[in-house]
């Protein structure tokens, strides 16, 4: 009865082993998100191998990889997001971010870009924030 179940098992991971390869190559580049769509399809993937691993006795390994494969593709998606989806999308891009003119230390990127831009004699003379180097002899 035993090989039985374990038998269906493994006819189940193999069958969605199919179905998600015939969808992972049908799969167009030219797809909006097409990395978002790539980690869906891979989660089945994900499924039939838990199955089949479940299947063959492996319960540990099985139980481990049904934990960590999805912080695995939520940390690609993630990472695809904070990268490459930024430098594609325009929208992403322009993102308005206020900032308060009385504080010390966040300024506005045109105020910046209008100082560095100057040529003024008071921000090339001014010595507060000089940088001084410490030499050290390796000798003693």
């Amino acid at each position: 009865m035993i090989e039985y179940v374990q038998s269906a098992l493994l006819i189940i991971a193999a069958i969605l082993t199919i179905i998600s390869a015939i969808g992972f190559l049908s799969l167009g580049k030219e797809t909006k998100n097409v990395v978002y769509a790539r980690i869906h399809i891979i989660g089945i993937f994900d499924v039939a191998c838990i199955i089949a691993m479940i299947a063959i006795g492996q319960y540990l390994l099985a139980g481990i990889y049904f934990i960590l494969a999805p912080f695995i593709a939520h940390a690609i998606a993630n990472a695809y997001w904070k990268k490459e989806d930024r430098e594609n999308n325009l929208d992403l891009q322009n993102v308005e971010v206020e900032v308060d003119e009385n504080h010390p230390f966040f300024h506005p990127k045109e105020k910046m870009q209008a100082l560095e831009s100057e040529d003024s004699e008071k921000l090339k003379a001014d010595e507060r924030f000089s940088v001084t180097t410490l030499e050290i002899d390796e000798d003693e």
